[in-house]
Order: structure tokens, then C-alpha cells, then sequence
């Protein structure tokens, strides 16, 4: 990466974030609230975008806020602003409880149990990187990305553009029962997208990375060509005939079969009674070949984190265990509402790992013989309530072992259930994306439904 200069400083200090949350807490208690939470944040942000060679986007974003969260018992009420001032933060704390007060009471809301919340100094997670990239700094990378693109193959006709992006935070929670706690944090991105063309046809793709420290991320070059090389191996794309095959997540879109799990296993959906995973928990959901952990103190990772969005504890956990749904993604509210314990997951799940096995990607396409390799989805066919699942899918026709063309226009289709019980392997080609790392995930059958 090249030499940048120091980054900008963020729009309020750790003092004056840690003073505004506690200002709205006194003025909560003197308003008549029983209990209150407070959470101010700062940021500062970049993003360039150049599209063929020429700067076509430059945004900058320097924000804060505070959201005041106030109880009368049961009797619940929020209310936020981006005015720090004195003034302002009093009439937020005022609004807040003007709606408690005309808000029907709730068994389930209030504070976490005082129990749960973390305390003590949480150890540094490496999650703060600050880039400070300038802004020609980041046109030259962004052109650098889309150079290595385009230089890819003359088939490269067209770009969706490079984008080079970083963003920074800070943050301070704080309540009623004496929590103090906030940390900062850093993102940094390069991503391109570019269209290929062979006569009439036309295909496109992308790549990226993301990383919390910019020194850990993909060089700008190999994002670039690895963007223009996914986009040309799509040419002469065809579409197959319908059948039941086996079919290859690739790891860049493995993750999403993770995150509808999640959803399925969220508390909002669970006591709604709006999930497929409703009194599933300690029942095998998975193939027993799977197993899921959450991993919320990985070092410099997405989703590191030592306390939820409430404050509550985070802990390493197994969620599925060789296959049986051990654990549920609750905050308290939802815990309280389906009679069971906070998992400390409010604000979502904290770096997903799936377990890899022995193959690599091409070690997993032998394994499948004839089916589909799935490389990007389109639509949201997805069922929440009976695991449904149907969505647009492009990617690699397989047979006898090896990848033999590229396949457009089909969709793949089964239920959640036969999927992930169906799961025949997990490659070793772990890819981090978000707060989910996977690698390719095979599974065993589905309806690739084409002519």
C-alpha cells in the first residue's frame, strides 16, 4: 500500500462521546425514568470511484449521534439526533420519554440482567486501522485496480467502475446499571466490477476485499485481475437442462446459505413463530459433517467484539455441533419473550466459522462429478417460514469431474432443511466475508431448473 498520510480525526473525541451518553442518562433518572441506555458514536468516512479511468464518485461523511433508550417499568421509548448540543441532547431524552409514557407496557422489555453485562477493561481486539488515505491517494489505487481489470483480456469491454473505500468509529454505550463501554474501529475496502464481450454476448463480475487493518488487504492489482479473469470465464455461458444435481457454493457465495441460518435462528423470528427452525434447537438440522462456531474475540476480524449492542458478555460458542442446532442468536429481549437466556447477540452474530474439511475447491468439483457450480445468486427466493428456497443462480456446468462451461439463466431450488442436511463437504478454501467464514460448501441435491 502506499505511504499515506495521518487520518482525519473523528468528529468527537472518546471524553466527549463518553460525556454525551452519560449527560442523557442523568437527564433520563431526573425526567422519572426507571432504567435508561445511551449510545453515542462518531465516524468519518471515504469512498472513491473511478470508472473508466475517470474519477466518477467522491464521497466523504463525518457523523455522529446519539440514541437515548428510556423505560417507565415496562413502558418503553427511543429517540435519536445528530445534534450533540446541550439543548438537543435534552430534548431527545424528553422525546424518549414522552413515548414511554404513551407506550403499552411490556413484559419482556427493560435492561439486560446486571449479571450478563461485561465487566471490566476489554483487551485491545486490533480493530482499529485508520487508513488515511488521501483522496488522490485513493483515485490512483482505484485506477490501479481497474488498469489490472481491463489489462486482463481485450474481451474486457466495459467497467462498472473501482471503489476504494475506508470508514472509522467510535463509540460509547452506556446505562442505568453503571455499564461504560465502547471501542474503536476501522474498515477498509477495494472492490472493482467489469464487463466482458464476445460478440453479441456480454458478462460481467467482481471482486473485492475488506479488511479492518488496510495492510491485510488484497493488493489492488490481484483484486483488479481477479475481477477481470471471473468476468471473462463467464463468456459462452449456456443454460442446461432441468435436473436434480448435486450443487457447489463457491465460497464467495457459500456464506449466504450461513445467513439464512442465522435469520432462521434469530429470536425476532423465533418467537414470532416466523422461522423454519422454530423448536429445533438441540435436534440435527445439519449434516452431521457441519459444525458451526461463533468466535466473537478473533483479533483484528469483522465481527470481534467482547460486549453485544446491549452491553451483555459475548462468548465463544459452538452453534451446531455436528449437525444439532445447539444454540439459538438471542438478545434480551427476544431471550425474554421465548422464556430462555440472552446468547448476547444483539446487533447479530459474531464471526461465523464453518469448519473446513480436507478438500480444495477443485478437489470438491471431482467429488460432485455432474452438477452445478454455483458462483453468483440473484433474487430473494428464500421462505423464512417453511425454508423454501429458490433463486437465480450463474456459474459452471461439471462433468466427469471437471469444470466444462459456463451456465446463465437457471435457478436452484429445494428447502432449507434438505439443504443443510445435505451438505456433502466443506472446502478448505476458507473465504472471510463479513462476519461469516466459509469455504465452497457442497451439497449432495437440488433442482437446477433451466430448459
Amino acid at each position: 500500500m502506499p505511504d499515506t498520510p495521518a487520518a482525519p480525526a473523528l468528529p468527537l473525541d472518546r471524553p466527549a462521546l463518553q460525556s454525551a451518553a452519560l449527560r442523557a442518562l442523568e437527564l433520563a433518572r431526573s425526567s422519572g425514568a426507571s432504567d435508561a441506555e445511551a449510545e453515542c458514536s462518531a465516524s468519518v468516512g471515504q469512498s472513491v470511484t473511478v470508472r473508466l479511468g475517470e474519477v466518477e464518485t467522491v464521497e466523504y461523511n463525518r457523523d455522529k449521534a446519539l440514541a437515548v433508550t428510556v423505560y417507565f417499568g415496562k413502558r418503553r421509548g427511543n429517540a435519536s439526533t445528530s445534534d450533540l448540543s446541550a439543548d438537543s441532547i435534552r430534548r431527545t431524552v424528553e422525546a424518549a420519554c414522552a413515548i414511554a409514557r404513551h407506550t403499552a407496557p411490556d413484559d419482556a422489555a427493560g435492561l439486560p440482567d446486571p449479571p450478563r453485562l461485561y465487566r471490566g477493561d476489554a483487551p485491545d481486539l486490533d480493530l482499529y486501522h485508520p487508513w488515511g488515505l488521501g483522496v488522490e491517494a485513493a483515485i490512483a489505487l482505484a485506477r490501479q485496480t481497474e488498469d489490472a481489470a481491463r489489462a486482463v483480456d481485450r474481451r474486457i469491454t466495459n467497467s462498472e467502475g473501482a471503489t476504494v473505500s475506508s470508514w472509522d468509529a467510535d463509540f460509547v454505550l452506556a446505562n442505568s446499571l453503571g455499564f461504560v463501554g465502547g471501542f474503536p474501529s476501522s474498515r477498509a475496502s477495494i472492490g472493482c466490477g467489469v464487463l466482458a464481450s464476445e460478440g453479441e454476448a456480454m458478462q460481467r463480475d467482481y471482486w473485492y476485499s475488506a479488511e479492518r487493518d488496510p495492510a491485510r488487504l488484497e493488493a489492488a492489482v490481484a483484486v483488479g485481475r481477479r475481477a477481470g479473469e471471473r468476468a471473462v470465464r463467464r463468456l459462452g455461458a449456456r443454460r442446461v437442462a432441468t435436473a436434480e444435481v448435486p450443487v457447489l457454493f463457491e465460497a464467495n457465495v457459500a456464506g449466504s446459505l450461513i445467513g439464512h441460518f442465522v435469520s432462521a435462528a434469530s429470536g425476532s423470528s423465533l418467537y414470532r413463530k416466523s422461522s423454519f427452525l422454530v423448536d429445533c434447537a438441540g435436534q440435527p438440522v445439519f449434516s452431521p459433517r457441519v459444525i458451526l462456531e461463533e468466535l466473537p474475540h478473533l483479533p483484528g476480524a469483522m465481527a470481534s467484539c467482547w460486549f453485544d449492542g446491549e452491553g451483555v458478555a459475548t462468548r465463544a460458542r459452538r452453534v451446531v455441533d455436528a449437525g444439532v442446532l445447539t444454540g439459538y442468536f438471542l438478545s434480551t429481549y427476544s431471550a425474554r419473550k421465548l422464556g430462555l437466556e440472552t446468547t448476547g447477540n444483539a446487533g447479530g452474530s459474531h464471526n461465523l466459522v464453518l469448519r473446513p474439511g480436507g478438500e480444495d475447491f477443485e478437489g470438491l468439483v471431482r467429488a460432485m462429478g455432474r452438477g452445478l457450480v454455483v458462483t453468483e445468486m440473484m433474487g430473494q427466493g428464500v421462505n423464512p417460514v417453511t425454508g423454501d428456497y429458490s433463486r437465480g443462480a450463474v456459474g459452471f456446468w461439471v462433468e466427469g469431474g471437471e469444470i466444462r462451461y459456463p451456465v446463465e439463466e437457471v435457478t436452484i431450488a429445494g428447502n432449507l432443511k434438505d439443504i443443510y442436511r445435505g451438505i456433502v463437504a466443506v472446502g478448505r478454501d476458507v473465504l472471510v466475508r463479513g462476519s461469516r467464514s466459509t469455504g465452497s460448501i457442497l451439497v449432495e441435491r437440488m433442482t437446477v431448473a433451466g430448459e
